[in-house]
């Protein structure tokens, strides 16, 4: 017997009504015309505005949750409404934050017990099974990456990279300190489950917001997701293995891309591609794919700016990034690494296949900005590494980055 005076059931009742009833919704757009409407904020970091702040406090807060119901049909789940209450039930999770302690919400429990798709039969019990299964994770592992304070942090490193900037990592009861001049809040809004017949897309998304002390106005506001995607039965596989390895990969991909877009990236379109050097020779005449012999192979690549672009860095010194990752995770990285190849000076494994990547970092007068990272697809072509294809194959992050097979040894 459901207890409908609990709070989860109300709002799924809520999230219902405003799905199904067009009545309702003509009446909020009638009322939303009657106010004034507030100016949308800046989803883009000018860089008149980057010179104007540079001490920023950055709050991981409570983001806005809202039922997501998602799918080819509506349907519950059967076990709705334990997964529901067993989400909104949880609360919050004690961190600390810069040695002080506070509890961070986890606003989007919910989210994942309304799971609505394509499914019949035994997909039905995979569905609530990977449900529930990302329910226990996200409430019982306090150490799990997928938190507002986690991302606040990942944020805080990255923004710490820029010469220009000041940051601190404050948790939300802590003073403000004098001199500070904008605040940049973050938080995870929600983590969505879409179920389209065998296949099971979870996306995550977060906010960065900008907010200028002195008169508490909106600078800067720009919503970030993540997406990967699968069979329910790679989902599930390995103890859901892939869903542990894809927390990782959104949190990486979402910090990031807070932080460059905020003050480390220069969009300038270039022509960057990986090239075949002395000991790694392309498969199929496909320089994207590598194969070596080497443990310690030499990457090469090749860049090219256009005109127009070049005129904007002009005068600055290009130093590189490289990153190299296994099936699962970052596993070398080189920094502010002249000319364009690169031996690389940690032993790999053999016969495993890794993605590795490199992005121009510009020095000129004792400022920085970093490029594009180097990617099969353009930046422009509507994924930027954060929406997947397959994430048995690889994850959307490193998806696109040069693949390199390491031969295995006689």
């Amino acid at each position: 017997m459901i207890d409908k005076s609990h709070g989860w059931f109300r709002d799924w009742l809520l999230a219902a009504a405003i799905l199904t009833s067009p009545t309702w919704a003509l009446a909020a757009d009638e009322g939303v015309s009657t106010e004034a409407v507030a100016p949308q904020a800046p989803t883009h970091m000018s860089e008149d505005l980057r010179t104007t702040i540079s001490k920023i406090v950055i709050l991981p807060i409570n983001g806005d949750a809202s039922e997501s119901v998602t799918g080819t049909y509506g349907k519950q789940t059967p076990g709705l409404a334990g997964g529901v209450a067993k989400g909104s039930g949880v609360g919050s999770i004690p961190v600390e934050v810069g040695h002080v302690p506070v509890n961070i919400p986890i606003p989007f429990l919910r989210e994942i017990g309304m799971i609505v798709g394509g499914i019949t039969g035994s997909a039905q019990r995979q569905v609530q099974e990977l449900r529930d299964r990302l329910t226990e994770d996200l409430s019982d592992a306090v150490e799990q990456p997928l938190t507002n304070s986690a991302l606040a942090t990942d944020v805080f490193w990255g923004l710490k990279n820029v010469d220009s900037v000041d940051p601190k990592l404050f948790a939300v009861t802590t003073p403000i300190p004098e001199g500070t001049e904008a605040i940049l809040y973050i938080s995870i809004d929600e983590l969505t489950l879409n179920v389209q017949k065998k296949e099971a897309i979870i996306t995550t998304s977060a906010t960065a917001r900008l907010e200028r002390l002195s008169d508490r106005a909106t600078l800067y506001r720009r919503e970030v997701k993540y997406e990967d995607r699968d069979t329910l039965n790679n989902w599930l596989e390995n103890d859901s293995a892939l869903w542990h390895q894809y927390r990782v990969f959104a949190r990486h991909y979402i910090g990031r891309e807070i932080s460059a877009e905020l003050y480390e990236r220069i969009a300038q379109p270039a022509v960057l591609v990986p090239v075949p050097t002395d000991n790694i020779k392309s498969v199929k005449k496909n320089d994207w794919h590598g194969r070596t012999e080497s443990l310690t192979p030499t990457l090469a690549w090749q860049f090219e700016l256009p005109d127009a672009a070049a005129s904007a860095v002009a005068g600055a010194d290009v130093l590189w990034d490289i990153e190299i990752y296994d099936s699962s995770r970052p596993v070398y990285s080189a920094k502010r690494v002249p000319g364009l190849q690169h031996t690389v000076t940690v032993p790999l494994e053999a016969c495993k296949t890794y993605r590795w990547t490199v992005r121009p970092s510009y020095h000129r007068a004792g400022d920085r900005k970093n490029g594009w990272w180097m990617r099969a697809a353009a930046p422009n072509s509507g994924s930027n590494g954060n929406v997947g294809r397959a994430v048995s194959e690889a994850h959307a992050y490193i998806q696109d980055f040069a693949s390199l097979e390491i031969k295995c040894r006689r």
